[in-house]
């Protein structure tokens, strides 16, 4: 009998025990692997007789202590079919501690040291301390033998395991390979990598085999997988190791896996030897000579370590724990050099250990093709398989969970169990959400018809202990052995061996998923008793996604609050019931109060990721008043910027959305978009606007959109930008255009597409009827639309109608906009375009401007711009144009009747073509323009009916280009009045002389332009011979020294009624000549050095010009000398009718020579010099009779020395009517002069002396002088504020004179002098004395020294009355002065 039998006192209950056993060997030996997993199960086992290898599987069992046995004992009871008596003495006997331990001691004693550990790793010394190698062994013979032991403990971990109670044969034996995307990763190593900076490649799924680039030195050495919780990263990791095992990835001798979460208990430092020797597998011997071996061919050891993302950094990022040290030397080449290195995380922020070389590949879950071959694995040759591709297939909800791998799995466990219950459909409607998955899974782990509820809230307590200490590591204190068992038996834990240390190994346990972990604590926190609805609640939180760039380490509890808003549902109310015993009231309070948390959430303001996680609870919860709420609370335009989205994720947000009555703009910037994202988009009919810029959508994705996009008829705005898309892809979803009739804006910019495609997008902007725009620049491409408008009865009519009517409208009205900027277009592109255009609608504007079309291309395009309908522009800037290609496109543009402007400037490289616009924009002109049309029929005019500017600047023309330019041009002339540019060109004096040569031969222009080409001053000067050779020329405007040079027609034509009303013309055939003596020509010359020589020269070459002529000069300074020159060459300009000198200085001479001009010249009739620098002269018509002449010589600074020589030259004048000389500085003695000499200067109008700083002396003397000037009729002086003096005269001697003086300041020494010359002068009738501080007294003096006048003096006192007195009366007033009146004011009036 075998000695632990007879230890333990009972001999039956032992062989009961293993005959028990004997029956079940697969099943033992699964449950050796779970409770053992570390052991080697010795293939010399398999030659002894059942019932031995029971026997000795119980001893190994047995020694690992109480913990191991018990939960072992308690698995024997739960799982097989055990009778009750048996059961009972197995638990009491072997399933408690008491039982145990009693046996424990001589239970040792009995083993002899080899027999208690046969079948275990021996433990083994560190590598520090290995034995000295045997001579007869190489160094490669001890590595052959390590690796092979390696590889055979590989193999021997993943053999075939046997399915838990309720699980298929196919449980753990199904693996479909999930969605794997190679990524650039963008990694800022100081910050660390985010998952936001990736960017997805496009192309097909990355396999196994193509994970590592196996070339020499090629390709990154390290390779990150990223993947969201259930993507299956752990298990291909696992995976690849059993490849590995079965000799599939032989680029590779050695593969090493380990897990952070175990990694983490290390606490001590480690050296690469010892984490490969002791942590994973130790060589039998000589552990220098293996690591040797390893160092020499690294290139081909693969070490992958799971779950980066729980690597612990304790001292923080800057100082990383032991193992994550150890591991960034091995991505950095430090250790191990040519090593590769493969670890998985879930997205958020990695260690910034990682090198910025590291490959990113992304797991993206499960497509509709492989959720099917998941299917059809799990239920292979099981009559259900069937009728489970049809569930899945007619429940999208469903379906869109299983995109989650983890989720498929958990989906085909329950549709194992409830399709041979249910019939069809009624599965499916058992699973709407992940939550009730889990609860169905649970169901279908346990026994038939009986729920262990104590044990589910046991196991899910210390699910929630595990979640918020950060424990996903138990050990067996930490779990009691029956709820151990009870894990094991359903499969809800798993067991692995972990290694802190040489000799230090233990089996742990964890959950067998973290979302299993995550749904445990969810149960127990809604149906235990020990949980109220406070405590619940302050666990419904939602986490920001972005918190993972920030966090060193992401949380455990991500699905927490989805599990629990899943278990508000009203569905999971009788489950929750019968796990709480009873408890239905406690679990609905509970209920509510998630639910009422979550209606909470719902009206705040949430970012992205919060938002997202909100739409799962509330689509879990099943409550469509809380869906509802949540739906109309998102804003308008929703964003979500730089975060992972999947299926599942949006699919669950337009389940919400499908609750919103409003539209919405969905923006998915930066969000990495699984291939099969677009599916779940379709039919929700609020989204209005879907930018998918920078989402890293692949072209599978894109493929799935553009089948999607046609669904979704509401979109009115969808962007593509950033989105690597290839050309294919680009045109696949442009031809989705015709289908989105409220389209207004397609976007697909930043995708790198070649020439030919966008010559194809050009082709459907050119054909879909809703296109207006189209806009390609550099990595731009835009396609604006405009959906047509079509009214309610239109939309009753039929469909036939209705698009027949609506193209009929959009190919009368549509107007295209072609922009396709810096796209490297050539020649033969360009002849494809314009056969392109020549077919379809009228173009608003067609921008090809930055391409390579150079002559060729720019003179094909000017020659099809007639045909090709262009309404506005036509723009082929930066095109490679030269001289030579100028005179082509200016030829090709002759015939082109629409054409208004033409602007070429080589040197800016701007080539811009500009036409007439249509009759709807040019309604008003149009109009007025109307009444010439039918003027002209009437009228020998040549009047344009158009006019088009040829703009021609910087171009570097010279005299040798002008003759073909002018011969290319003459055919524009003749399609309307012509505005020629040259400015800014090279010309030179000889280019001037010859296009003056020319310019006849060109027609009536409106304008021509030679500023800045270099002209000298003769030949700026010549220019004015074009006024007798040019019929058109009406204006010329130089200014030299900017070499602004403008030739200018008359503004006639259309040009004048569509500026302002009708001129009244004379009748008939007299319109013409009337036109020419209207308008005078001019010429105005500034900024130009004005001498004698140059003045003589111009006004010889003006000998000839047709009148009237206008001559306007300005310049600094024009000396006496130039003046005089000027001055006598005005007789021979006959014809001119206004001589200007403007903002010219003048000397003090100036005053003197103009105003001999009016004796000299008897044309001038009027003279006006306004302070030395305006001066202008005025002259008189030949057909006009002389007449009378002015002269205005203002602010001259004339002083008394002056005064005599100017009444000297004005005395020459036959008839001066007008004589103003205000503003001067005559003073009190220069008017007293010109006083003097007034008698001799024919004056017969007046003389304004005004503002010459005189006092009352000068009005003194004005009243002396008043006896001697017979032909003065008035004179007026005051010297206030006003400061004004002046004299009006008469052509006869005048019988009456009118004298006012206003605030003169008469002092009472002037009173006398007044009266004397009042007294004088007989001829005075009216005498105005206005404040001149006259009191009583000086008034009666002033009577009383008068003379006795004619007539009668009117008295009027301002402050009370007026009298009329006559002067006998006047005298007693004077005589009684004595009595006192105060006045303001007196005015005397005699008759």
């Amino acid at each position: 009998m075998d000695p632990v039998g007879l230890q333990l006192g009972n001999k039956n209950l032992w062989s009961c025990l293993v005959r028990l056993l004997t029956k079940d060997p697969e099943w033992l030996n699964a449950k050796m692997k779970f409770f053992l997993p570390n052991m080697d199960l010795d293939s010399r086992n398999e030659t002894l007789d059942p019932e031995q290898r029971v026997i000795l599987q119980l001893n190994k069992l047995h020694v690992q202590g109480s913990a191991t046995w018990q939960s072992f004992i308690h698995c024997v009871c739960m799982q097989l079919e055990v009778p009750l008596d048996l059961e009972v003495l197995l638990l009491s006997t072997f399933g408690s501690d008491d039982g145990f331990t009693s046996q424990l001691g001589a239970e040792e004693k009995s083993q002899p040291e080899s027999q208690l550990h046969h079948g275990l790793k021996r433990p083994h010394q560190s590598c520090g301390s290995s034995p000295r190698r045997k001579q007869c062994r190489t160094q490669l013979e001890l590595a052959k033998k390590y690796l092979q032991l390696l590889r055979t403990s590989a193999q021997q971990r993943y053999r075939s395991r046997i399915p838990g109670s309720g699980q298929p044969h196919a449980f753990h034996q199904v693996y479909v390979p999930p969605i794997l995307r190679r990524a650039t990763a963008s990694l800022d190593t100081p910050e660390g990598a985010m998952m936001g900076d990736l960017k997805v490649e496009d192309g097909t799924d990355v396999s196994i085999s193509d994970l590592f680039n196996t070339r020499v030195n090629k390709g990154p050495r390290v390779t990150v997988l990223l993947g969201k919780a259930g993507m299956g990263k752990t298990t291909l990791a696992h995976r690849l190791c059993q490849k590995w095992a079965e000799g599939h990835l032989d680029c590779f001798q050695a593969l090493f896996l380990f897990e952070f979460r175990q990694l983490n208990l290390i606490t001590r430092f480690l050296t690469l030897s010892q984490l490969l020797f002791d942590l994973y597998l130790s060589p039998e011997s000589d552990h220098d000579a293996v690591f040797q071996y390893l160092e020499k061919n690294a290139d081909q050891v693969l070490l992958i370590f799971d779950g980066l993302d729980e690597a612990l950094q304790p001292r923080g990022p800057d100082s990383p724990g032991p193992v994550l040290t150890l591991f960034s030397r091995l991505c950095h080449g430090t250790l191990l050099p040519g090593c590769r290195v493969m670890a998985t995380s879930r997205p958020g922020k990695l260690p910034a250990c990682l090198p910025a070389e590291a490959a990113m590949v992304h797991m993206l879950g499960f497509d509709g093709p492989r959720v099917e071959e998941y299917v059809n694995h799990f239920f292979s040759a099981q009559p259900s398989r069937e009728g489970a591709l049809v569930e899945l297939q007619t429940n999208g909800r469903l379906r869109s969970l299983c995109a989650v791998p983890a989720l498929c799995q958990v989906a085909c466990l329950c549709l194992h169990h409830l399709l041979p219950d249910h019939a069809p459909g009624q599965s499916v409607a058992l699973l709407p959400t992940m939550t009730q998955l889990y609860v169905q899974m649970v169901r279908a782990l346990s026994p038939p018809g009986r729920l262990p509820t104590t044990s589910l809230l046991d196991l899910g307590e210390v699910a929630l202990r595990g979640l918020e200490t950060g424990k996903v590591i138990f050990y067996a204190e930490d779990i009691a052995p029956p709820l151990i068992a009870f894990g094991a038996t359903h499969s809800l834990l798993t067991s692995f061996c972990v290694r802190t240390g040489p000799g230090h190994q233990e089996t742990g346990y964890a959950f067998t998923h973290l979302s299993l972990q995550e749904f445990l604590a969810a149960l127990h926190l809604m149906a235990s008793p020990k949980v109220n609805k406070d405590t619940l609640t302050q666990y419904v939180t939602l986490h920001s996604r972005w918190v993972q760039r920030t966090k060193a380490r992401l949380g455990l509890s991500d699905h927490l609050p989805t599990f629990l808003a899943g278990l508000a549902s009203c569905t999971c109310r009788p489950f929750l019931s019968h796990l709480a015993q009873g408890s239905e009231d406690c679990v609905g309070a509970k209920q509510a109060a998630v639910v009422q948390v979550l209606k909470k959430l719902a009206t705040r303001k949430l970012t992205g990721p919060k938002v997202v996680q909100l739409c799962h609870c509330v689509d879990e919860t099943q409550e469509p008043e809380l869906a509802s709420l949540t739906a109309q609370s998102l804003p308008y335009q929703l964003p979500f910027h730089n975060f992972q989205l999947t299926c599942t994720d949006l699919a669950t947000l337009t389940n919400i959305l499908e609750h919103r009555e409003a539209p919405i703009h969905l923006d998915f910037d930066g969000c990495p978009l699984e291939p099969h994202c677009p599916e779940a988009l379709v039919g929700c009919r609020q989204i209005e606007n879907l930018r998918l810029a920078g989402s890293k959508i692949t072209a599978r994705g894109i493929s799935h959109l553009v089948k999607a996009l046609p669904l979704c008829p509401q979109l009115e705005e969808v962007s593509f930008r950033d989105n690597q898309l290839s050309d294919q892809v680009v045109l696949n979803i442009v031809e989705v255009l015709p289908h989105l009739p409220r389209l207004r804006k397609l976007d697909l910019s930043s995708n790198s597409i070649c020439v030919s495609t966008l010559l194809c997008l050009a082709r459907v902007a050119v054909t879909c009827p809703t296109v207006k725009m189209l806009q390609a620049r550099e990595a731009d491409l835009i396609f604006l639309l405009s959906p047509p408008t079509e009214t309610t009865a239109e939309l009753q009519r039929s469909p036939d109608l209705q698009e027949s009517d609506s193209q009929r409208k959009g190919a009368q009205s549509r107007s295209l906009t072609l922009r396709l900027q810096k796209c490297q277009l050539q020649v033969h592109d360009a002849e494809a375009l314009i056969a392109l255009l020549q077919e379809g609608p009228q173009l608003e504007e067609v921008d090809l401007s930055g391409n390579q079309l150079e002559d060729e291309g720019c003179r094909l395009m000017a020659e099809a711009a007639s045909q090709l309908r262009i309404a506005r522009k036509l723009d082929l800037s930066d095109n490679g144009l030269s001289v030579t290609g100028v005179h082509c496109v200016l030829r090709a543009v002759s015939a082109c009747w629409t054409l208004a402007e033409l602007h070429i400037s080589l040197q800016h490289k701007t080539v811009v073509f500009m036409f007439a616009q249509g009759p709807e924009e040019q309604e008003g002109p149009q109009e007025r323009a109307a009444f010439l049309d039918s003027l002209m029929l009437q009228m020998p005019s040549e009047l344009p009916l158009s006019s088009r500017r040829m703009r021609l600047t910087h171009c570097g023309l010279q005299a040798k280009h002008l003759e073909q330019l002018c011969e290319a041009l003459g055919g524009s002339c003749h399609l309307g009045h012509l505005h020629l540019d040259f400015s800014g060109n090279a010309l030179g004096d000889e280019g001037a002389a010859r296009l003056a040569q020319l310019l006849p031969g060109l027609g009536a222009l409106q304008s021509l332009n030679l500023s800045e080409n270099g002209l000298s001053l003769d030949a700026v000067l010549g220019l004015a011979r074009c006024f007798s050779t040019l019929q058109w020329l009406f204006h010329l405007d130089i200014s030299f020294e900017s070499q602004h040079i403008l030739l200018r027609g008359d503004k006639t034509g259309r040009d004048i009624w569509a500026t302002g009303s009708l001129p009244d013309f004379p009748a008939g055939a007299e319109f013409l000549g009337f036109r020419q003596r209207c308008i005078p020509r001019s010429l105005c010359l500034s900024e130009c050095p004005l001498e004698p020589p140059s003045l003589t020269r111009l006004c010889a070459t003006l000998k000839d010009c047709p009148g009237p002529l206008e001559l306007q000069l300005s310049c600094v300074f024009l000396s006496d000398q130039s003046l005089e020159t000027l001055l006598d060459c005005l007789p021979q300009l006959p014809q001119l009718s206004l001589l200007q000198l403007s903002q010219t200085g003048l000397s003090p001479k100036s005053p003197f020579l103009l105003a001999n001009t009016l004796s000299l010249c008897p044309r001038v009739k009027k003279v006006d010099l306004r302070s030395l620098h305006h001066a202008t002269l005025h002259f008189r018509s030949n057909e006009e009779q002389e007449g009378v002449c002015c002269g205005r010589f203002t602010g001259c600074s004339l002083s008394q020395e002056h005064v005599e020589s100017l009444c000297w030259l004005l005395s020459k004048c036959k008839d001066l009517s007008q004589v103003d000389l205000s503003a001067n500085l005559l003073g009190d003695s220069g008017l007293r002069c010109l006083l003097e000499c007034l008698p001799k200067v024919p004056i017969s109008g007046s003389l304004d002396l005004s503002h010459n700083s005189v006092s009352q002396e000068s009005a003194l003397y004005l009243v002396e002088t008043l006896p001697s000037c017979p032909r003065v009729r008035e004179a007026s002086v005051n010297l206030g504020s006003e400061q004004s003096f002046r004299i009006h005269f008469s052509r006869e001697d005048q019988a009456g004179k009118t004298l006012r003086l206003s605030e003169c300041s008469f002092r009472p020494e002037h009173v006398s002098r007044l009266a004397t010359g009042l007294s004088q002068s007989l001829q005075l009738t009216e005498l105005t004395l206005t404040q001149c501080c006259l009191g009583q007294k000086q008034l009666a003096i002033l009577l009383s020294l008068m003379g006795r006048p004619a007539g009668l003096f009117n008295l009027r006192d301002s402050t009370r009355h007026t009298e009329k007195l006559s002067f006998p009366r006047l005298e007693a007033c004077a005589l009684g002065f004595k009595k006192k009146k105060e006045r303001k004011e007196e005015i005397f009036r005699g008759y």
